[in-house]
């Protein structure tokens, strides 16, 4: 080893020697979502609710986040009933287009022959379908997010809140395809291990898909828009009660919605030389 090297070696282990480590916290603020400082209530209006019929999606929603923000917000949660915004949306000309009314025959006139066999068929077809609202027939009711009108209102009544509101989509769902699974085997010697096995199955579950919508009660006008779509699949054997379900998914979702409501910061340490 040259003379050089050996100095320099000699140079870092004194300098070593001779430093001190310190673990500083430094806490660093995220930018909030949506400004709240000038508003002292919360309005959780209700949902526009579509999908399942096994879970209130709207009343859920609601009960839910009023219990988690008076927890975790200093805004005052208003008590009040949940609306049924799905029938007040279709009151104002949402929701999906009308089918026309079927041609009535004049007074007078009979039936084409076999006109009454071919009705109880479409009738017990249409009672044979699966009646949920889907995704998309959902979306043709957000109309009235964009009522201004309306949400000022509303907001003039409990005294110019943050009004909470959106749509929740939550119904079953169901994939099949392969999937991996550990499994079990022995060695000559009887000695055990696992290994990595694809294999088809048949898996049921639930998709959740809400869109939170953050209104200013005093204007009528949308301030903040927030959209998640989450799923859960289980065993086709397993038996999950819907409502379950329901509160897994809105579970992984809640943090994301209530950082909306407060400033949220992220704590990490630093290494300090001196």
């Amino acid at each position: 080893m040259s003379t050089k090297a050996i100095l320099s070696l000699a140079c870092i282990a004194l300098l070593a020697g001779c430093t001190t480590f310190y673990d500083v916290t430094v806490e660093t603020s995220l930018t909030p979502k949506l400004d709240i400082n000038r508003f002292q209530r919360v309005l959780i209006a209700g949902f526009v609710a579509g999908g399942s019929g096994e879970v209130d999606g709207n009343v859920e929603t609601a009960r839910l986040l009023r219990s988690q923000l008076r927890r975790n917000s200093d805004l005052q949660v208003i008590d009040a009933d949940v609306l049924e915004l799905l029938q007040v949306s279709a009151e104002q000309g949402g929701g999906p287009p009308r089918e026309p009314e079927p041609p009535q025959i004049p007074q007078g006139f009979a039936a084409a022959e076999g006109a009454n066999e071919e009705e109880e068929a479409e009738e017990d077809e249409r009672l044979g379908e699966d009646n949920r609202m889907s995704e998309q027939e959902l979306e043709s009711y957000e109309t009235i997010f964009a009522n201004v009108g309306y949400w000022r209102d509303l907001g003039e009544e409990y005294q110019n809140p943050l009004i909470l509101t959106g749509t929740v989509y939550f119904s079953p769902h169901q994939r099949s395809g392969m999937v991996t699974r550990e499994r079990e085997v022995y060695d000559s010697f009887g000695r055990r291990r696992t290994v990595p096995q694809r294999v088809y199955r048949d898996r049921r579950g639930f998709v959740l898909s809400p869109k939170f919508i953050f209104i200013d009660g005093e204007s009528g006008a949308t301030l903040y828009t927030e959209r998640h779509r989450e799923e859960i699949l289980y065993e086709a054997s397993q038996n999950t009660p819907a409502l379950s379900s329901y509160f897994e998914l809105m579970d992984r979702l809640l943090p994301s919605v209530l950082g909306a409501f407060s400033n949220q910061s992220v704590t990490g340490t630093r290494v300090l030389l001196r």
